[in-house]
């Protein structure tokens, strides 16, 4: 990825231009120390006055109010704001007339920012205050006093938090009063420029020390440049978080949002005093101080996947690879490329105006459909559909172009969602709520309903990252997430019944991702690598979950490394510093998932046998029972050597019902409430009430025996023997009040348990012959 720089042969500001600010993606207005205000329209090269400015007013900064959330087409931006040196801040009309001045400050305005729903504005000055105003240009209040000038300011993602330089210290202020106020050293010079973006939640700092800085909310470094020969004199995020630019004298840099450095430029500039991106992300201007306003395009992107490789190479045209036969092919587009998406074998890309999806079968004939309306912020793909998200909402195509659902929740903001706040799978749709980050709303797909009961997926702590599996049944879909503590969670999307236990899986976890062909989850947990094989192992038999890993030492991958891709069995790394490595894992755990979801038991039996892996078997005993294949189970127990298990699978296998063996089974996996429930529906009583006696559950056990009236005394009976083998008293009065008067008598007990045994028995035996001659009359 690189910039594409444009300037003019001669400047059109007599003096150094201090701010440029964008209404649409092809106007950008700019301000010069000349007092002119300049239009400029890149679609036809044209540049205009918009206005002079009072000869004593010298502009600072420029800040379009923002469009109304939903990004609407036909609503550009219709007034900005422009601070000055007389101490004053200007509302201006986009035709150039000032609609109101403001006395705002002693000394100079430096900075004045709206804060993203336009209805406040934050003004610092060099007297050292930081005030708010309404957007009518009322004050509201004094969020700061300080000794040294307020350089600049930028507001919180969720306009709570105002974020602004004191010296060489970033402060964070809640606009709440009596909220903690967090202040950090994060130059060793003055901080000139500082922006907080609200995808992403991260902040840049850029100082006369000459460095940039990456950091997250609350104040941690992530990335610190090395020094540069000149102040960093701007800083911007794009709107999506993904990349930032920074600007120096005679320099422009892009970098990506951990921090390291895509594309360097070396224009003829002198500073670059304030750098504004544009509503779509795809090119930036910078306000130079030799009186030129520069222009640069984000070009050369790649999307890389399987045998292709695709690059941007021109605002309008794409390349597209084919590394095995070295074919070549070149697309157009009729308006510039905004996002694109290369994945399961299709080519989504957005423009200005239209979305194209191509197959990677055949580059000539793309499907085109118009889209509803602003820019699209976001794509995501699944198999056998893809999601765009832009200012007004999530809408679902398939990959022949039909709408197939929009799904909705409350007070959702879809501007600030990002890869990894939702996720995609073929028949749900994940979302991470920013209003309360515990919150998962999760949708069917297909009818962009929410799941279940509606009720969303709540976690006790703030959810960072969420990722759906990609493969499997419905009913099984999994979510795993990362919460605050980089603690990974995994739960099931539950589409009806009592949701599954989150259940911890893996702790410090940097990034993770789903393999795209098998349930199989990777992710970089503290100096780790790590392969999940078979993460549904938790649910099934929790011991096992270590057995079923792969572990890698991961300090080749450097700090804050990132999984981009996980295709096929290889695993594409992002190191802090840009590079990317690539990692294979054994093919063999996919090809089990294939044997398994297709019920190949013998041919899984086969392969493991052959890869002689104990990981590998361990998947299988899991897969076995989580598909209530006894006999393999078996086989996969005993090649690891826990011979517990098999013997009780064994004992399963003798049981006199198939109802029994299916409660065994789940009493297998933990799940006893189920097992019990199972029995109780079927009239097995006894067997429900011996489970809890096995299980030492005496209090539900002796209330089932009640309940049902039957096999009081056996219930006694055991727990007398239980507390005599202990040689402890019985202290619980509810068994004190029936053992009165109640004689044990163990000769009795057993011959009812007989009993029971052979009732159960008799009817299986009769289920059986009824099911045989039901089969014989068909």
């Amino acid at each position: 990825m690189r910039l594409k720089t444009s300037l003019l042969k001669e400047p059109k500001h007599k003096e150094l231009v201090s701010c440029v600010g964008w209404t649409t993606a092809d106007e950008l207005y700019s301000c010069s120390d000349d007092h002119q205000i300049m239009k400029w329209n890149l679609l036809t090269s044209e540049t205009t006055r918009v206005v002079k400015l009072p000869d004593d007013t010298y502009p600072i900064d420029l800040h379009w109010l923002p469009r109304s959330v939903g990004g609407k087409k036909q609503s550009h931006a219709e007034s900005f704001v422009l601070t000055s040196s007389d101490g004053k801040f200007h509302l201006i009309s986009k035709s150039g007339r000032v609609e109101k001045s403001v006395e705002a400050h002693c000394g100079a305005v430096l900075a004045g920012r709206w804060n993203s729903e336009g209805t406040a504005l934050a003004t610092v000055g060099e007297d050292g205050q930081v005030k708010i105003w309404s957007k009518s240009g009322m004050l509201r209040s004094t969020l700061a006093q300080q000794g040294t000038p307020v350089y600049s300011v930028a507001w919180g993602p969720d306009s709570e938090k105002v974020l602004y330089t004191s010296g060489k210290q970033l402060i964070i202020k809640p606009l709440q009063p009596n909220v903690k106020v967090l202040q950090w050293k994060a130059h060793d010079g003055l901080i000139l420029k500082t922006d907080w973006n609200s995808v992403n939640e991260l902040i840049l700092s850029a100082g006369e020390d000459c460095k940039y800085k990456v950091w997250d909310s609350y104040g941690h470094l992530l990335y610190s440049s090395q020094p540069h020969e000149y102040p960093i004199t701007s800083i911007a995020w794009s709107g999506d978080g993904e990349l930032f630019a920074v600007g120096s004298f005679h320099t422009l840099r892009l970098c990506d949002k951990t921090g390291w450095s895509y594309a360097l430029e070396k224009p003829n500039t002198g500073s670059i005093f304030n750098i504004a991106w544009s509503v779509d992300g795809t090119q930036l201007a910078g306000a130079c101080g030799n009186g030129h306003v520069i222009f640069a395009h984000v070009v050369e992107q790649r999307w890389e996947w399987k045998n292709f490789e695709i690059t941007l190479i021109k605002r309008r045209t794409m390349q597209v690879h084919n590394v095995i036969d070295d074919a070549v092919d070149l697309l157009e587009f009729r308006d510039r490329v905004i996002k694109a998406s290369l994945n399961y074998g299709h080519l989504v890309v957005s423009t200005s105006l239209q979305c194209y999806v191509f197959s990677t079968k055949n580059w000539n004939t793309p499907l085109i459909f118009d889209l509803k309306e602003g820019t699209v912020t976001l794509i995501l793909q699944a198999e056998r559909h893809f999601l765009l998200v832009d200012g007004g909402g999530l809408y679902l195509y398939s990959y022949e172009g039909r709408l197939i659902s929009s799904p909705k929740f409350p007070g959702m903001r879809t501007d600030i969602l990002n890869a990894q706040t939702v996720s995609l799978s073929n028949d749900t749709l994940a979302v991470k709520d920013k209003a309360d980050e515990k919150v998962i709303y999760i949708f069917d797909a297909l009818s962009g309903k929410p799941l279940g009961d509606g009720k969303p997926l709540t976690h006790k702590t703030e959810i960072v990252e969420i990722a759906l599996d990609q493969k499997g049944l419905t009913s099984e879909r999994k979510i795993a997430f990362i919460d605050k503590n980089r603690d990974l969670y995994i739960t099931s999307v539950k589409r009806f019944g009592k949701e599954q236990k989150i259940v911890k899986i893996g702790t410090m976890v940097q990034t993770l991702a789903w393999n795209d062909t098998s349930n199989i989850l990777c992710g970089i947990q503290d100096t780790r690598f790590t392969v999940w094989y078979y993460p549904n192992t938790v649910y099934v038999d929790k011991e096992l979950l270590t057995k079923t890993l792969y572990e890698k030492d991961a300090s080749e991958f450097s700090k804050n490394p990132q999984i981009v891709h996980f295709v096929g069995n290889q695993i594409t790394i992002r190191r802090a510093d840009g590079s990317l490595i690539h990692l294979n894992i054994s093919p063999y755990p996919v090809i089990l998932h294939e044997y398994v979801s297709s019920s190949k038991w013998e041919d899984a039996v086969r392969l493991c046998r052959f890869v002689k892996d104990q990981t590998m078997w361990a998947c299988l005993a899991a897969m076995a029972v989580a598909n209530k294949d006894m006999a393999t189970a078996e086989i996969a127990y005993a090649s690891i050597g826990e011979i517990d298990k098999v013997q009780y699978i064994n004992s399963i296998k003798d049981l006199p019902s198939k109802e029994s063996r299916m409660a065994h089974i789940l009493l297998f996996s933990g799940n006893t409430q189920e097992a019990e429930t199972l029995l109780l529906q079927t009239g097995l009583i006894y067997q429900a009430i011996q489970v809890n006696i096995d299980l030492y559950n005496w209090d539900r056990a002796l209330e089932l025996a009640v309940k049902h009236k039957t096999h009081v005394d056996t219930v006694l009976a055991y727990r007398q023997k239980f507390l005599e083998d202990f040689g402890k008293k019985e202290t619980n009065k509810r068994f004190l009040q029936y053992a009165e008067g109640l004689e044990v008598d163990w000769n009795k007990i057993k011959a009812k348990i007989e009993m029971e045994i052979a009732k159960e028995r008799e009817r299986a035996a009769t289920s059986a012959t009824v099911r045989a001659s039901v089969t014989v009359q068909q």
